[in-house]
């Protein structure tokens, strides 16, 4: 059964990003990760925020990574690690859509579901750092780190459209799982041989994404099959 303690809680949306398409490094790659900020109302589809552009729609954007959502407080732990580029890590600068404070990868959980403005989201899945990062500041190591430190943020999907704006408010309707937080999630999947047991239980959170669904349950059954040889 999910728990209602946490429901009711109110985070304010400090700023909203959404952008076109630049240019990665020397090599030229075009990437949606350059993000502007929005200052007025905006609407949201089930695709994600009217405006924003995702250059490869197999790995970013679609239906369940409509919202990527990303936790302000985490520049000053990437500016901390990655001084040399401290004054370019300012949020909207990872490729977010959101930004807030007090929603973060141990308060936030696979399936929660939040009212943002006029919009209902629900949690799908964390964000999964790529080389384009790295790219991004032109630095060794941030995906990496990102990864490692598990502040990777998380996506939505778009339960309702509707529109948002900078100032409104998102609330938590419902938790599906007091269990497996976006941190809570990574521990599991990033471990060399996580327990068949945890696998399955994350496996079975309503609200996790289908593709996680699948590639959780191949490696449930690659890791029983070695076992049994």
């Amino acid at each position: 059964m999910p728990t209602l303690a946490p429901v009711g809680k109110i985070t304010t949306i400090d700023a909203l990003f959404a952008g076109g398409i630049g240019i990665l490094g020397e090599e030229g790659h075009r990437s949606g990760i350059f993000k502007n900020r929005i200052e007025t109302v905006v609407r949201v589809l089930a695709d994600g925020i009217v405006g924003d552009e995702q250059v490869d729609r197999r790995v970013h954007g679609g239906p369940e990574k409509a919202v990527h959502h990303f936790a302000a407080e985490n520049y000053a732990r990437l500016a901390a690690a990655f001084p040399q580029v401290a004054n370019a890590l300012v949020p909207g600068s990872l490729g977010e859509n959101v930004s807030t404070h007090g929603m973060n990868e141990r308060s936030v959980h696979i399936g929660d579901i939040y009212r943002a403005g006029s919009v209902t989201l629900q949690v799908s899945q964390p964000r999964s750092p790529c080389w384009k990062i790295n790219h991004r500041f032109a630095v060794d190591g941030m995906s990496l780190h990102v990864a490692k430190e598990r502040i990777t943020g998380w996506y939505y999907r778009v339960i309702e459209a509707g529109v948002i704006g900078p100032g409104d408010s998102m609330v938590l309707l419902e938790r599906t799982t007091d269990r497996f937080s976006i941190d809570a999630f990574w521990v599991v999947q990033s471990a060399h041989a996580p327990p068949i047991d945890d696998m399955e239980a994350l496996i079975a959170v309503d609200g996790l994404a289908a593709d996680w669904k699948r590639r959780l349950t191949e490696r449930v059954r690659w890791i029983r099959e070695y076992r049994t040889t």
